[in-house]
């Protein structure tokens, strides 16, 4: 008889060691320092500017955003430009790049904190998780790298690169396989929100870069020490042998 996976129901919540996640975050912070992509986004601490990326970047890949994000920028260079324009004219800038709800929703919360907020995007995760579109990643994002809150954030990298190296038997799809990741997450956050910054950069690079969903680069991870996974994910590229078909009889 089969043997069930355990659901993320009948898991125990998850501790991080404090030891462990400080050696996971010195080793990881460490390679960020040397292997982090130069990306615009990452280069201010405007929140409009940093939320404008990470809308875009929602099932969306990066080589495809940097045109995009240059672009609209030059068209709506302020929160309070794009709070004043016309609907139409923000879809079109967004032409090309899909899913348009997510310019429906920016455009709806430039308007809302332009005539709610003062102009000024809040800076905690829920007052910004009450905004249009914007989901407890956003909020997280939006608040480590533009405030540089200590803040956390779970995407499909994080989420990857977490259970593989801490839950390996977690379910990725279910609402509380995500909650305890979440927790990990949480458990994992540096001391300051300025170490946060490059703390939640460096895992989303990690995943985006070398753990990956199809073809991870397990000899070239920095965290390979430790993670529950790395093993396994080895074994599973290894090509399996072929033996030699035998001849039909003639």
């Amino acid at each position: 008889m089969a043997r069930r996976r355990p659901s993320a129901k009948t898991l125990p919540e998850p501790v991080v060691d404090s030891a462990a996640a400080s050696s996971f975050r010195r080793r990881l912070h460490r390679w960020y320092r040397a292997n982090a992509r130069d990306l615009p986004w990452r280069r201010t601490r405007d929140p409009y500017r940093i939320l404008v990326s990470e809308l875009m970047l929602q099932q969306t890949q990066v080589s495809r955003v940097l045109d995009f994000y240059a672009r609209f920028l030059e068209r709506f260079p302020t929160l309070d430009a794009l709070a004043s324009a016309r609907p139409q004219r923000v879809l079109e800038a967004w032409s090309g790049l899909g899913y348009y709800a997510r310019a429906r929703n920016l455009h709806a919360l430039a308007r809302e904190v332009h005539g709610n907020k003062n102009g000024v995007i809040p800076a905690e995760p829920d007052a910004l998780r009450a905004l249009p579109g914007i989901g407890a990643y956003t909020a997280g994002a939006v608040a480590s790298f533009a405030y540089e809150k200590r803040a956390a954030l779970v995407d499909t990298n994080v989420a990857r690169v977490l259970q593989r190296y801490f839950a390996p038997g977690l379910p990725l799809k279910t609402g509380a396989g995500l909650r305890r990741l979440w927790s990990i997450a949480q458990q994992l956050l540096p001391r300051t929100g300025a170490q946060t910054w490059t703390h939640n950069q460096a895992l989303m690079e990690l995943g985006a870069l070398v753990c990956s969903a199809r073809a991870p680069q397990c000899p070239l991870c920095p965290v390979r020490r430790g993670c529950a996974s790395s093993d396994s994910l080895q074994k599973a590229k290894r090509p399996t042998k072929v033996g030699r078909v035998p001849r039909k009889p003639k």
